[in-house]
């Protein structure tokens, strides 16, 4: 049983930065493709980054490119995403996931797995 638990949400100022771990059990993040997606209120969850098996196969949404790095630590077993320069709009539950496939997507019905989510908060 997969099972993925994200931590490391918060209340930043605005400009401030955040790193999210997302740690997985069940399956190994070297052999999967895991993303990041978020939701705010109101909001229908959408893509911010994701990391394939394949070395250099990440991919970003457009509103987080050159703020937000994903990374991942096999030894570790977790995928981490650092968010500099946050602002307000990325105000959000984020979520990480999983597909035990080699290419990351930008699609949510791409994932089998799914974290609860840790809440960011950005004020400004």
């Amino acid at each position: 049983q997969v099972q993925l638990v994200e931590s490391g949400g918060g209340l930043v100022q605005a400009g401030g930065s955040l790193r999210l771990s997302c740690a997985a059990s069940g399956r190994a993040v070297s052999s999967n493709a895991v993303g990041w997606f978020r939701q705010a209120p109101g909001k229908e969850r959408e893509f911010v980054a994701a990391i394939g098996r394949v070395s250099g196969n990440t991919r970003y949404a457009d509103s987080v490119k050159g703020r937000f790095t994903i990374a991942r630590d096999n030894a570790e077993n977790t995928v981490y995403l650092q968010m500099n320069s946050l602002k307000p709009e990325d105000t959000a539950v984020y979520y990480c996931a999983m597909r035990p496939f080699l290419w990351a997507t930008v699609y949510a019905n791409d994932y089998d797995s799914w974290g609860q989510g840790t809440q960011v908060t950005v004020s400004s």
